[in-house]
């Protein structure tokens, strides 16, 4: 395929990689310094507060002490997504698509940096009024993500549009 990222899109894409991973590490240094064994700082009674937490699993407190389960997980993402993303054409259609890419790669090493540096993922977003799990900037990045392509996938692209990924495709370009 002639149109894959070239040079330029890869120096956009790990500089945006890298801008919103800083921005999640640095939102996890404030709340350390300011939340750490401090009561919870609400922002909107009964709706929405800051609430520091280590947290050792997952969402939902699913997979608790799995710190190496996760790091080989995301390593293995990563690398899907780098595959993904090398296929993806440069066309302006492709465009959302290779920004869920960019934003998905900064969530899962937003806190693949905490789980590697403190053995856990610095949380402090909670939506009291729902009693919703305890988040943080990564979490919002990835399910943002993953919003946005089922968005994408039933309302804007169409089937043939995926047939860049098919081995098919790949070898009649090559021909």
């Amino acid at each position: 395929m002639k149109n894959r990222p070239g040079l330029k899109q890869y120096i956009f894409a790990a500089l945006g990689v890298v801008i919103l991973v800083l921005l999640d590490q640095y939102t996890k240094l404030l709340a350390i310094a300011h939340l750490k064994d401090q009561s919870a700082f609400v922002l909107w009674n009964n709706v929405f507060e800051l609430h520091y937490l280590e947290n050792r699993g997952a969402a939902f407190g699913i997979f608790q002490n799995q710190r190496w389960f996760f790091v080989i997980m995301t390593v293995v993402i990563l690398v899907i997504v780098s595959w993904f993303y090398g296929r993806t054409p440069v066309e302006k259609r492709y465009l959302p698509l290779r920004i869920c890419m960019i934003i998905l790669t900064a969530g899962a090493i937003g806190n693949f940096i905490d789980r590697l540096t403190r053995g856990y993922v610095v949380d402090f977003f909670y939506f009291s009024l729902i009693d919703f799990p305890i988040f943080n900037v990564a979490d919002i990045y990835v399910t943002m993500t993953f919003i946005v392509l089922v968005l994408l996938i039933f309302f804007y692209y169409k089937d043939e549009d995926f047939s860049i990924y098919s081995r098919r495709q790949e070898q009649k370009h090559a021909d």
